[in-house]
């Protein structure tokens, strides 16, 4: 039986703890806030979105980065265990749309009730806060951690689940990054993912509020195609956000840091051609020769855009459909089409659902989540190089990685 201690109780921490207790373990689980799990009460909107009840494979498409270092983890303790787990300690769930699973009472609480519950079935010791300064490490092995109040906790196994650095009212603030980096661990560079976007464009936010349904968004550096999906999007008044736009940041934020900025295009019909399209604006144009451009171009578009397209298209708002070319006319479904904006940067922290980089997943072992090169430590959750999309799979890597760290040592 080793001494454990775990710091932080997030979602990762609080699994590494059961786990490792479960295995027998003496646990302290070390939580610098008031209560344990805090991001878990504010996911899903307070609902908790706490897994994708998909299969592992389709799981592993979902992953951003390195979805192969998650492999062991998955197959030990995959979403199907976590749903089990959390009915098993007394709370009922369900799964919606998307396969994203959540408890039947609609309140995160619950799923923090469910792992406490299971915390005290193994007899781990809950030391609420209780903030970690440093590691010991003597001759490439932990022996300990020192307190922010002075103390110092001796130790067989630390297991750091600490977090990234999104959302840092809940207490993520990058200390484990910290903590690798000073025990000569190599880390990817981090940045907020699963978050709004800048735009350069004054007519974006003319649009603020505007949320579009059923909409192709693509992104290009120069002329390679960046991202490319299909579903909802909103703009506000610093850019674009809703769930198009936070998977889109995932995957060109590295790139968007680098280049500083990237075209961005909305196809706001994407279940016509451009045929089908020009067929169908030259119908209404033919029932409306009389009309305003403008008033026909509202019955193609959410109202705020309508002003947004004449001004692109440099129009006379009044201007006569009579008098409207074939060529203006195939600039009209061109811009229909292709809806231009520029991607200027990601938001910030505060506002990125997850961090993307953190510590190098070369320095761990997949098969144990332990580090290579200094013995008695693991590593878990966002606090590594892993991030995943929208709809349950961040959540899943924090229990996932928790529970085989748990379970390793």
């Amino acid at each position: 039986m080793s001494n454990v201690l775990v710091i932080g109780g997030g979602a990762a921490g609080m699994m590494a703890a059961y786990a490792a207790g479960m295995c027998g373990h003496s646990v302290k689980l070390l939580e610098k806030n008031e209560k344990l799990g805090k991001k878990i009460y504010i996911t899903g909107k307070g609902r908790c979105n706490f897994t994708n009840a998909c299969d592992i494979e389709d799981f592993f498409k979902n992953v951003v980065s390195n979805p192969k270092f998650l492999y062991s983890a998955m197959y030990t303790f995959g979403p199907e265990s976590m749903i089990d787990f959390i009915e098993i300690h007394g709370t009922p769930t369900k799964v919606e749309r998307g396969n994203r699973a959540f408890p039947v009472s609609d309140h995160a609480s619950d799923i923090t009730k469910a792992l406490d519950k299971a915390l005290k079935e193994v007899g781990v010791e809950v030391l609420l806060h209780t903030e970690v300064e440093s590691l010991h490490i003597e001759a490439g092995k932990v022996t300990g951690v020192s307190l922010k109040n002075g103390k110092n906790l001796t130790c067989d196994h630390v297991v750091v689940a600490t977090g990234g650095l999104s959302y840092r009212t809940t207490g993520s603030t990058g200390d484990g990054i910290k903590w690798a980096k000073s025990a000569g661990l190599a880390i990817s560079d981090t940045r907020p993912a699963l978050v709004p976007l800048n735009t350069a464009e004054s007519y974006i936010p003319s649009m603020q509020g505007l949320a579009l349904k059923n909409v192709n968004l693509t992104i290009f550096d120069e002329k390679k195609k960046l991202y490319d999906s299909f579903g909802e999007m909103l703009f506000t008044h610093f850019g674009v956000s809703g769930p198009l736009v936070l998977s889109a940041s995932s995957i060109i934020g590295k790139i968007l840091q680098k280049k500083g900025k990237l075209k961005a295009f909305i196809d706001l019909k994407p279940a016509l051609s451009n045929d089908e399209l020009d067929a169908r604006i030259l119908r209404d144009f033919n029932d409306n020769m009389n009309k305003h451009l403008s008033s026909v171009i509202r019955g193609l578009l959410p109202s705020s855009m309508v002003p947004v397209i004449i001004e692109i298209m440099d129009y006379d708002d009044s201007r006569q459909i009579n008098s409207v070319t074939k060529e203006e006319r195939a600039e009209l479904v061109s811009l229909l089409k292709a809806f231009p904006f520029t991607i200027t940067g990601l938001r910030d922290y505060n506002e990125a659902i997850v961090t993307q980089g953190g510590v190098s997943v070369k320095e761990i072992d997949p098969s144990t989540l332990k580090c290579k090169t200094i013995e008695g430590l693991s590593f878990v959750g966002e606090v590594l190089d892993l991030d995943a999309y929208t709809g349950g799979f961040n959540l899943q890597i924090a229990w996932s990685t928790g529970y085989l760290a748990g379970l390793s040592i």
